[in-house]
């Protein structure tokens, strides 16, 4: 009875007599302090002395841990990027130390991401000839400068995303910070795949421009004084005859028929121009040379004329690259480069031979004359 009584005076008013408190505050029982102590209030001032419930009152429980638990939830205890013993929100001199580190390794990898990929040579090569004709040198780099690109461009991307998945993965079962918009990333990621295409787009039209450009027909010397070449490449199943109007030489062969079994040699003088005028007699032929990273279709009724600037000595491959029937992959050939004295000294060699114009010096029996159609131009 006394003790009900004396719980119930504590809550009223201080009571009297030595079992009060010195200060004239009543002590709280074991239940009321558990009750009135806060649950993750990390707000709570220093002084977290459980008064006296004469004053205040214990507040109730369910009171207690809603507001614990929605404080808690509305600060963000994990999202919260402010150290502890900084309350002013401003990041510490270390963290800020850190992202200026950070910054200055992603651009200095941006930086050296290209010399690391090409090595000692400024184009690598990825398996591709680097191109034994001017036209080829200029295909290749536009190649090796494309793929240098593309993995510069592709490895940001995975780094990218890799270090999205490390740094953002899941920590805990608090809601992320949300946003819907971030102009300057949206603006970035516009401009930059523009200005890239762009370049590239750029890049292409001038290697073409290059690479198609040709000296005038019936040229004898370019504009740098360098003496023209002419020869006229004729296709046809299963061969190729290789024509030099201006020496009088005429040399052909089908399939494998020619030096070291690939087919007729075409042989053409270093450091000068050759002018070649493809044409094909009976169906589309594909004239391919790997050294020379050119292509081109010998297609019937249609003259395609191109220039090669051969600026090396030797013998490079080549083969028909369009399916052209039966023996089309053995329709091969060869380009043979020698010096300008080897080269009239070759040509004169022919003629002295009888491989003419008006003789071909081939076995083949379907060999036909330049420029003949055995279909109808139409067809």
């Amino acid at each position: 009875m006394s003790t009900r009584t004396a719980g119930r005076t504590g809550r009223g008013a201080s009571p009297a007599g030595p079992e009060g408190d010195v200060s004239g505050q009543a002590q709280p029982s074991r239940r009321e302090a558990t009750i009135g102590t806060p649950l993750n209030w990390d707000f709570v001032v220093a002084d977290r002395m459980v008064r006296s419930t004469s004053n205040s009152g214990a507040a109730p429980t369910s009171v207690i841990a809603v507001n614990a638990f929605t404080t808690r939830s509305a600060r963000g205890t994990r999202h919260d990027d402010r150290p502890a013993d900084d309350p002013g929100g401003e990041a510490s001199p270390g963290v800020a130390e850190r992202a200026r580190r950070r910054r200055r390794r992603v651009l200095g990898l941006a930086v050296l991401a290209p010399l690391a990929l090409a090595g000692c040579n400024f184009y690598p090569s990825y398996g591709a000839s680097r191109g034994a004709t001017s036209q080829g040198q200029d295909t290749f780099k536009l190649y090796s400068g494309m793929m240098t690109t593309g993995i510069i461009i592709g490895g940001a991307v995975f780094l990218l995303i890799l270090w999205t998945v490390l740094r953002y993965r899941r920590r805990s079962d608090d809601m992320p910070k949300q946003f819907h918009e971030n102009i300057p990333i949206e603006i970035l990621y516009t401009v930059i795949p523009i200005l890239i295409v762009a370049g590239l787009f750029a890049f292409t039209v001038i290697t073409e421009n290059k690479v198609d450009s040709t000296v005038g027909v019936n040229a004898r010397f370019t504009s740098t004084g360098k003496p023209v070449v002419d020869v006229t490449v004729t296709a046809f199943q299963w061969g190729w005859r290789f024509d030099y109007p201006n020496l009088n030489v005429g040399v052909a062969g089908e399939t494998t028929n020619g030096p070291n079994n690939h087919g007729p040699q075409m042989v053409v003088p270093v450091g000068q121009t050759v002018q070649v005028l493809l044409v094909s007699d009976d169906v589309i032929h594909g004239f391919y040379v790997r050294d020379f990273n050119f292509s081109r279709y010998a297609l019937p009724g249609v003259q395609n004329r191109f220039d090669l600037d051969v600026l090396h000595t030797g013998t490079y491959n080549g083969q028909c690259t369009q399916i052209c029937g039966l023996y089309h992959s053995e329709m091969l050939f060869s380009v043979r480069a020698v010096t300008p004295a080897a080269f009239r000294l070759w040509a004169a060699a022919q003629v002295a031979a009888g491989n003419t114009l008006s003789r071909s010096g081939s076995s083949a029996q379907n060999n036909p004359p330049v420029y003949t159609r055995p279909y109808p131009s139409n067809a």
